[in-house]
């Protein structure tokens, strides 16, 4: 491995970690040599998934929505460990009726996608090592307008904003901010949308990605291991697309007017 990209001797605390995306980027996490506290609700789940993944994965109850248990799993991985490197704020909801959603769904969904990643960020960036890395999990859902949805894209927006804003705060101490915005991923969400035929997924998501297919949680895992390490020493305070190329289409999907044309002109 090049020195340069190894997170040996790292260690990294990853929220909502015990399920889907997050449980796949603390797998590459620790495949690049860091060691991982898994975070998560559900204390059996999680713990069992830590025992599966090795002696260099431990799991911590939290439920980012309360300080108390922040404050609980930084001293549990610092005790564990000794240290804190990586910090990826990747817990979030899908609570989400658009224009319909109550003032209570909405502070629940921001509470939990944007102001516990603001809060934890504080917290850990008071512990972490120089040189640290915080990586904040966007969405290409935060840069596009959709029908349907508010709350989570407002909330991806936020962070991508909370990004920059963090990078300049933290830079006095050598930690770097960056987040990390997938498009379609094979995840359990797309998963049921798909009713687990990931052929079916993919076929779909080509009409969205000029790469062909929805994207995979290892693809993503990469490239936060990327952004962890020193090979990226240089890159903060910027959103980094891991999207097969969803963001460089337009509405009218990279597709020239002349073919739309000869498309729908046809159906007449």
């Amino acid at each position: 491995m090049n020195n340069a990209l190894s997170l040996v001797g790292k260690v990294a605390i990853v929220t909502g970690s015990t399920q889907g995306l997050g449980t796949d980027i603390a797998r590459s996490l620790l495949a690049a040599g860091a060691r991982v506290m898994l975070l998560g609700r559900n204390r059996e789940s999680g713990s069992a998934l830590a025992a599966e993944m090795g002696e260099y994965c431990r799991f911590c109850p939290c439920n980012v929505e309360l300080d108390e248990d922040i404050d609980q799993c930084i001293e549990e991985t610092l005790a564990a460990f000794g240290r804190l490197d990586i910090l990826v704020n990747n817990a979030c909801i899908y609570e989400d009726q658009g224009l319909a959603s109550s003032r209570e769904q909405w502070l629940h969904t921001l509470n939990v996608n944007l102001i516990s990643a603001a809060i934890f960020t504080q917290k850990a960036g008071a512990q972490m090592t120089a040189g640290g890395t915080v990586i904040n999990i966007g969405s290409t859902g935060g840069k596009f307008g959709a029908s349907g949805r508010a709350l989570y894209p407002a909330s991806k927006a936020g962070l991508i904003q909370l990004t920059k804003n963090f990078a300049v705060s933290l830079a006095e101490q050598r930690i770097r901010v960056v987040c990390v915005s997938p498009a379609w991923t094979w995840s359990p969400s797309v998963a049921k949308f798909a009713g687990g035929d990931r052929g079916l997924a993919d076929r779909v998501g080509a009409h969205f990605h000029p790469l062909g297919r929805v994207g995979s949680g290892e693809e993503v895992g990469n490239a936060v291991c990327f952004l962890c390490s020193e090979a990226a020493s240089w890159i903060t305070g910027v959103d980094i697309p891991v999207d097969g190329g969803f963001s460089i289409l337009g509405p009218d999907q990279g597709i020239a007017p002349r073919t739309w044309f000869e498309r729908l002109g046809s159906d007449q």
